[in-house]
């Protein structure tokens, strides 16, 4: 559990390593969009992490890092191959950012820094506390840059075909003040993930400051 929430908290992919940034930026206009991002990448780090301890005793150490990028691009194309047959709509959310998982900087870092390290056990729970991390700080981004910047939050959307169930809601009663539709935009990404970075690190160092 330790390991689990040292990803969560104290190396969050995002907040804390800054890693993974560009689908950070892309994919958050909508709650929606985020948590189908993070599914994915908790996807191919809990598996990537398995196979890549597994196999750290007999891949070569110059030729680790294309090893480690088919691994992580089987597991991708797997996603991608299973969302084209099943899920389409899913697919098209994520977008150029799907198959962008193979070179994610969360994903290749954690391969290099641990999972060719450690045992299957340790991989596994870190690229659990890490895809958390990762989806939860995506899931923060994309509220504050959904709700304020349209007004409404969309929990199912796209993905309602499967369920049967949409779920898209207005929440906020201010329509004089919101919606700020700056944060819709790339620029209001930028805008959010600081604003967000400037909060976590003024807490943080009132913690630290106070021990």
């Amino acid at each position: 559990m330790k390991t689990i929430l040292n990803g969560i908290k104290n190396e969050n992919p995002i907040f804390v390593l800054m890693l993974g940034l560009c689908p950070a930026l892309a994919v958050t206009t909508k709650f929606e969009n985020a948590y189908l991002m993070g599914i994915c990448v908790l996807f191919v780090l809990i598996f990537s992490s398995i196979i890549v301890s597994l196999l750290r005793g007999i891949i070569p150490e110059n030729v680790r890092i294309p090893v480690y990028v088919l691994i992580v691009g089987t597991f991708v194309t797997a996603i991608e191959m299973l969302l084209g047959r099943y899920a389409k709509e899913i697919q098209g959310i994520l977008g150029i950012y799907l198959p962008l998982i193979v070179v994610n900087c969360v994903v290749l870092g954690r391969c290099l820094s641990i999972y060719g390290k450690e045992k299957v056990g340790k991989s596994f729970l870190d690229a659990v506390g890490i895809g958390l991390g990762y989806t939860v700080a995506l899931l923060v981004i994309a509220f504050f840059r959904e709700v304020l910047g349209t007004n409404t939050i969309t929990l199912m959307d796209k993905i309602s075909v499967f369920t049967g169930y949409r779920a898209v809601y207005q929440i906020l009663p201010f329509t004089s003040i919101f919606p700020i539709s700056v944060l819709t935009t790339p620029a209001g990404a930028f805008l959010t993930i600081g604003i967000l970075l400037g909060i976590i690190n003024h807490i943080g160092g009132g913690k630290n400051a106070s021990h």
